[in-house]
């Protein structure tokens, strides 16, 4: 049995103990039920704490003999004098002398106050549009079945309903009108919200298919209650062909060739054979044959696609419908890269010459979009202003201290480190960093792909020439990066210690924990015949650096170009004066058009130095956008697309997940059960060993001093045994 004190501290208390304390707390307890007097429940209280107390008992003891002895001192004397009723008098004599001795024995009173918190069971109801879809016909029986369980639970449990779909929400949760579903921001949320108190069980009731957040059987949690999941929806498979997903570099240099990739899942289509096409305004760019050999069915495409010329690009990725395949929509994906004409100046400075800086120039090289500098400590620009992107190999270092230059530069940066770099200053660089470092001696660590790395595509044989790569050279000893960094490579030896991350913000940065990547190089063309691998890798951190190093005077920008008709779109753009300073002075207007011509108007709203504009929820189409302005006597323009898909996320996956919640409710020590039985989750829950109530212990020391009733009740008694001595003649 476990007792929580003042300080929130739990202890577990003797085996001998226990239903000592457990009587003592379930009586205190049925003192306040049952409405007595405060002053009868603090002298109950106050006894039952001494018995814990042996010194505060000791003192009582010597009081209640002086006021004994006090009493009977007074009986004796008001049976002599033929007093009425003597043993009135000697009681009212005993009380005060002992009210009184008490402020002298025991100054202070420990009072200890026992609550019974009982366990909490959350129910956590998926209301995405797919529910609605799962249920069909069956909601109103599922909702009678779910209020009829939760209505048995109240009885013995605090009974908490929460929805979930892309947010979690505590009221209207069985709509079903929720547009993504995010099963591990739901425990996330539970986990925080309830971490500290009597969590005893949570119900998951969802058909398992989450489209936004992790995959919730991977995610580590400090989730002590059992977890029950309740599942809806039919499991039985139907023909299906979708694109899952689509993935491409956001930004690439014209007149270079980028890969786009599309990953094709099919359930129940065996012999189906057509084929995967890119388009781009009704273009075809190129297509893949997709042959599928059984009724399982998982497979990436690739394309190779030309920048051939500037600007924001819109590819169309679509496959042809398989016969008798029902759910159609999600056979089309849509897809923006922007190609930029313009050179980008990149520094590489070291501490000292080394064979990494050669590795990287040589990386770059041949790349028409980049302009490689490389240059030391003893010869480091004054200024950084002219480049987009700054590499720091073995910098900053005890003989080159440059961070304050690299911190005012507020560039993108590369930093490498080497045995030459100067921790400590990197500590300092946290306001671009955003990671903590400790050194110690350089030792040799082997590094492994994180195959969830998402921020850029990854070369093919990755996995293969990393377990042919030789050790880097490293001298940190733990490495804490930001929360949200992505991890390219991890140590391969416990513990996994990131190696290569990219961190983005409003300065993006990339640290590469040791130095050596040249022998990476040298070992890839030994083994492959090329290093294009690892020179892929070294190109994407630095496409990744300058991928929002936006140097246009006038830019607008969305946080994606692909939005669902369920959710309010917002754009944001930024003005450069002469001195490169943000401005937000001048007006901005934007102009949408839409694919049949039609235009609608608005006008840019100022935030900080900045501008926001949220111009609200869009059916499904093309649409196309043109912002200006005007500053200092020169206008300047801004042109882009977006596309609203009238798909939601609930539609591109059908049918329940039953594997991922067993899996769950195994993970979590709890149990499934099918949404028609749900309420066999009571005899379950009250079975439960783990789902008990707590007894919260509460110890709060009390002066005598301070308590003007204290006073009182003496000045009563005192009083009261004048009056009667005054009435029977007995002073």
């Amino acid at each position: 049995m476990k007792f929580s004190l003042s300080d929130n501290k739990v202890i577990n208390i003797f085996a001998h103990k226990e239903d000592l304390f457990f009587a003592i707390a379930n009586f205190l307890q049925l003192s306040q039920n049952l409405h007595i007097s405060p002053f009868a429940h603090f002298l109950i209280s106050t006894f039952f704490s001494l018995a814990c107390r042996p010194m505060q008992s000791f003192f009582w003891i010597i009081a209640i003999i002086l006021s004994s002895g006090a009493g009977y001192w007074v009986y004796r004397a008001d049976k002599k004098r033929a007093v009425p009723y003597p043993w009135i008098t000697s009681l009212l004599r005993s009380l005060v002398v002992f009210f009184t001795l008490l402020l002298v024995l025991v100054p202070t009173i420990t009072i200890t106050k026992n609550i019974i918190e009982k366990p909490i069971v959350l129910l956590l109801q998926d209301n995405s549009r797919s529910i609605a879809n799962a249920l069909g016909a069956d909601s109103t029986t599922y909702r009678q079945n779910i209020d009829a369980l939760t209505t048995r639970l109240s009885t013995r449990y605090k009974v908490v309903q929460w929805g979930f779909g892309n947010t979690v929400q505590t009221d209207s949760i069985y709509r079903f009108r929720q547009p993504a579903t995010d099963i591990s921001a739901a425990l996330s949320r539970t986990q925080d919200f309830f971490g500290m108190q009597n969590l005893g069980a949570v119900i998951l009731a969802t058909d398992g298919r989450f489209n936004e957040g992790m995959n919730p059987l991977y995610q580590q949690l400090s989730l002590h209650s059992t977890l029950y999941t309740v599942a809806i929806g039919d499991s039985a498979q139907q023909k299906d062909i979708r694109i899952s997903g689509v993935y491409a570099n956001k930004v690439v240099a014209i007149n270079s060739t980028f890969e786009v990739r599309a990953d094709i899942i099919a359930t129940l289509c065996k012999g189906y054979n057509n084929g995967v096409s890119i388009k781009e305004e009704n273009e075809l760019l190129s297509s893949s044959p997709l042959a599928i050999s059984a009724d399982k069915f998982d497979r990436s495409v690739s394309f190779s696609i030309k920048a051939a010329r500037a600007g924001l690009h819109h590819y169309i990725i679509s496959v042809p419908e398989a016969d008798g395949e029902k759910n159609v929509t999600n056979n089309r994906r849509d897809l923006f890269v922007e190609v930029v004409d313009q050179k980008k100046n990149i520094l590489i400075i070291s501490s000292a010459p080394h064979p990494d800086v050669n590795a990287i120039r040589d990386a770059l090289s041949g790349l028409e979009s980049y302009k490689v500098t490389v240059a030391t400590a003893d010869n480091i620009p004054a200024s950084f202003a002219g480049y987009s992107v700054i590499i720091a190999h073995g910098l900053p270092s005890p003989r080159s201290r440059i961070a304050p230059q690299l911190l005012t530069a507020s560039k993108p940066i590369w930093f490498i480190l080497s045995n030459q770099s100067d921790i400590a200053a990197i500590n300092t660089m946290q306001q671009i960093t955003h990671i903590a470092l400790t050194t110690m001696q350089p030792h040799d660590v082997t590094p492994v792909c994180n195959p969830s790395f998402n921020t850029f595509i990854l070369p093919r044989q990755i996995q293969s020439v990393t377990d042919k790569m030789p050790p880097l050279s490293v001298s940190i000893g733990s490495v804490q990066p930001a929360p949200g960094a992505n991890i390219l490579f991890t140590q391969k030896a416990a513990p996994l210690q990131p190696l290569w991350i990219l961190q983005q913000g409003s300065v993006p940065t990339a640290i590469l924990i040791g130095d050596g990547i040249w022998r990476w190089r040298m070992y890839e063309y030994k083994n492959y015949n090329e290093h294009s691998t690892i020179d892929e890798c070294i190109r994407q951190t630095v496409a990744f650096l300058t991928a929002n190093n936006n140097e246009k005077p006038f830019s607008v920008s969305l946080p994606r170009y692909v939005w669902s008709d369920q959710e309010a779109i917002t754009l944001s753009a930024s003005l450069l004066n002469a001195n490169n300073e943000q401005v937000n002075t001048p007006d901005v207007q934007l102009t949408i058009t839409d694919s049949s011509g039609r235009k609608q108007n608005f006008s840019f709203e100022r935030s900080g130095t900045a501008y926001n504009l949220n111009i609200g929820i869009w059916a499904g189409g093309t649409y196309a956008y043109s912002a200006h302005t005007t500053c200092n006597e020169k206008t300047f323009t801004a042109n882009g697309s977006f596309v609203v898909e009238s798909l939601p996320l609930e539609l591109m996956e059908t049918g329940a997940d039953y594997p991922l919640l067993y899996g769950l409710a195994r993970k979590y020590n709890g149990g499934m059960v099918p949404s028609k039985n749900v309420s066999t989750l009571y005899d379950s829950i009250t079975r439960n060993d783990h789902v008990k109530p707590l007894i919260l212990t509460n110890t709060e020391t009390v002066p005598l001093v301070d308590r003007k009733w204290y006073f009182f009740i003496i000045l009563v008694l005192a009083t009261g045994e004048w009056l009667l001595r005054k009435y029977w003649l007995a002073q």
